[in-house]
């Protein structure tokens, strides 16, 4: 497999592996945007040179839109190979190539997060396991940090005070998310619409910066849906999914 580092260079023009083909789709053209910005903090996008979900997108950790304390590190915000790609060695591929020019940039590990149920739109713990990762924090809901150094000194990412324990105020549906996820650009509004239309207390923040991020209360900024205060999931709601979950909760509070 060959793979192609994205750059601003050639952003317009490639095709940015996520589930939408058409380059002039809405969720397409707000990942772009916010790949644009990223660039200049050091952001990698290295992807198959084959259309199809297979890359992988990292950042150094201070610029993460994370809430976590990891100075030195490399953050891998995602590693994706799905559908015929899978079983054929390229997730290894894609984090070698990872690891290499993290070391060459001077970086003391990588970190990453994940879960030890397995969660949507998250790193399988147990590849991440395989490949000597090992978890180094872990916030009330579940979501683990975890990491792998490069060395036996280096020192250990932990999530920022915001994130260790995920509530927000208010009563109702509060969704933090930001556009880095490109489904976020299609979904959030319809979801805000159904909200409206029900009857349904919602209110969608989006965090517009890498400060907002990294002061979050929830250590996944990219959809991060909370009830009443209390934090209930990261997979993305469309309206269905939504009006779904909105009865189980319901039900479950009467």
């Amino acid at each position: 497999m060959e793979y192609i580092r994205v750059t601003g260079e050639n952003l317009d023009s490639e095709h940015i592996c996520c589930a939408i083909s058409n380059n002039r789709d809405i969720q397409v053209a707000s990942k772009k945007a916010w790949l644009a910005e990223r660039f200049d903090d050091g952001l990698v996008f290295l992807k198959s040179v084959e259309r199809g979900k297979c890359f992988i997108e990292y950042i150094p950790a201070e610029n993460a839109w994370n809430p976590i304390d990891a100075e030195g590190y490399m953050y891998i915000d995602c590693l994706w190979v799905s559908g015929s790609f899978k079983g054929h060695g390229y997730s290894n591929d894609l984090l070698a190539a990872c690891i290499s020019d993290s070391r060459e940039k001077g970086r003391q590990g990588l970190c990453i997060l994940s879960s030890a149920k397995k969660k949507p739109f998250l790193a399988d713990s147990q590849y991440l396991q395989y490949k000597g990762f090992k978890v180094c924090d872990e916030a009330d809901n579940g979501i683990q940090l975890w990491h792998l150094p490069f060395s036996s000194d280096a020192n250990v990412p932990r999530f920022r005070d915001c994130a260790r324990h995920p509530r927000v105020d208010g009563m109702g549906y509060v969704l933090y998310y930001t556009n880095q996820c490109p489904f976020n650009a299609k979904y959030v509004p319809i979801v805000e619409e159904t909200a409206r239309a029900n009857g349904i207390p919602f209110q969608a923040i989006r965090l517009q910066s890498k400060e907002e991020a990294r002061n979050a209360p929830t250590p996944i900024t990219t959809y991060a849906l909370f009830y009443n205060g209390e934090y209930l999931t990261n997979e993305q709601m469309n309206d269905k999914r939504f009006l779904k979950l909105a009865s189980r909760q319901e039900t479950t509070m009467s």
